[in-house]
């Protein structure tokens, strides 16, 4: 029976001539240990960025840039095609579709520049280029070294809604477009290689899974194909202890559970893109990170809840990791008024939701007295004033007293499945930052109990997470 491996590169991996090179060689080994291999290629690193800044001038009249954005493009790419493909006819074939792709950037810039305005929709068609162009010079250089490829762009296989920018897929027909177009392929030896990041709505109008969303689709094609596992190559040695900008002590886990990588992942961990779990957990698909800098290294496994290689005994199985999310903001609803009156936190999460804005943590005290909830700091202005609008007369009639926002503050998120079985983690957890003078703002824990997050001053940060990371390697 075939088995099959899911591999995603992301920008750093794909971003230049000695990168490709490595990605090469890195898929020519995986070909000899697996007999059907699919690889999901992110953009060149800086790709993307570039993209937008382009859309963004144009969106401003500007499109005098562009011409340096096209010199930028064509050097980055070009530079790869002439030392890594040696087949000159092959070569020259993937320069002219790169070149394409270049002009319909330019095409969609002045068309921006024309209409005033860069719609959700032309931002996801500028933001794709970078994976697609990308797509057709990684196709050439597999095959350049002897391995048969096919670039699919992800946009016929990845259905999606109309939610440009973050579109949701539609896994029943995604698994259909993707079945139909890569098994055959596998079937005969051939390597597929695919887009990360876009998906396209059932008409066919390219969208975009959101920043970082390549790890995404890697889970997405591994969940419906079925792979039997998905490897996000990535420029650290897999999930770590904490953020060793922050704590040089920190080190690799070896393996980690579902439940586990899914809380670092949305407090702040930038290792797996958060919606990357689902996809894999739901299809029981195995999923490694690993080092593109040090393939050797066995990096990371995700491992299913409750089951575990070590002892549960020991400190680093009860609290596993510690990461931090910095430029956050504490909104408080507060009033006499409040207590016993229904619907007062729907009102505001109503308001809080009008904004577009995402709730990392919230708190409630069981008075009722008062809402306290976390929101990013460039978001807490707009917050704020749907709050007020919202909550107009109660304000006016002093059943809410105010509605107020911190300055920046840090939520520190102490992360271990351990911590469920283990009676008094809590209590180690604040006498550690207690003993090293860290105040503590807010506290939230999740019935799971798998994690405990709680709200720092944004300057006690590197102090809380070395503390508490203490616990881990004591």
């Amino acid at each position: 029976m075939q088995k099959t491996l899911v591999m995603k590169f992301g920008g750093t991996s794909v971003g230049s001539s000695e990168a490709l090179s490595h990605t090469r060689q890195i898929i020519q080994d995986a070909k000899k240990n697996w007999s059907g291999v699919v690889v999901v290629t992110s953009a060149m690193s800086g790709v993307t960025n570039l993209l937008l800044a382009s859309a963004a001038s144009a969106a401003r009249g500007d499109i005098t840039s562009l011409a340096d954005a096209e010199s930028t493009l064509r050097d980055k790419h070009f530079s790869a095609a002439e030392a890594l493909i040696a087949d000159k006819n092959l070569r020259e074939r993937t320069k002219a579709d790169l070149d394409q792709m270049i002009f319909t950037l330019v095409d969609l810039c002045k068309a921006i520049a024309v209409l005033g305005e860069a719609t959700p929709r032309a931002l996801d068609a500028v933001a794709s280029l970078g994976e697609r162009m990308n797509l057709r010079l990684l196709t050439a250089i597999v095959n350049s070294s002897g391995i048969p490829a096919v670039g699919v762009e992800s946009t016929g296989l990845i259905v999606t809604n109309a939610h440009f920018q973050n579109a949701h897929p539609d896994f029943k027909a995604t698994e259909e477009k993707t079945k139909a177009a890569l098994n055959p392929l596998l079937d005969q030896g051939i390597l597929p290689l695919t887009t990360g990041f876009i998906g396209a709505t059932p008409d066919g109008v390219i969208t975009t899974l959101g920043r970082g969303g390549s790890d995404y689709s890697a889970a997405i094609i591994g969940s419906v194909l079925p792979a039997d596992e998905v490897w996000i190559w990535t420029d650290v040695d897999g999930v770590m202890t904490a953020d060793p900008r922050l704590v040089p002590a920190a080190k690799t886990l070896p393996e980690i559970q579902y439940s586990e990588i899914a809380e670092l992942a949305f407090y702040g961990a930038k290792v797996l893109h958060p919606k990357t779990i689902r996809p894999i957990l739901n299809a029981g698909v195995g999923l490694r990170i690993c080092n593109f800098f040090n393939p050797t290294h066995p990096g990371t496994r995700l491992i299913a809840n409750g089951r575990s290689n070590g002892k549960s005994n020991k400190p680093e199985d009860v609290v596993k990791a510690v990461t931090a999310i910095r430029k956050q903001r504490l909104i408080t609803i507060e009033g006499r008024g409040m207590l016993g009156v229904p619907g007062v936190a729907a009102r505001a999460f109503g308001a809080v939701a009008s904004t577009g804005t995402s709730v990392p943590l919230i708190t409630q005290a069981s008075s009722e007295q008062s809402i306290c909830f976390a929101v990013p700091s460039e978001a807490a202005k707009s917050v704020l004033d749907a709050l007020q609008s919202s909550f107009t007369h109660e304000i006016e009639d002093e059943d809410i007293d105010r509605i107020w926002s911190t300055d920046d503050v840090s939520i520190i998120t102490v992360v271990g499945a351990g911590m469920r079985h283990t009676p008094g983690v809590s209590g180690r957890v604040f006498s550690q930052l207690g003993n090293h003078d860290v105040n503590v703002l807010a506290i939230a824990q999740g019935s799971s109990e798998v994690s405990i997050s709680l709200v720092v001053e944004s300057v006690d940060t590197e102090n809380a997470v070395r503390s508490l990371h203490k616990l881990i390697v004591q």
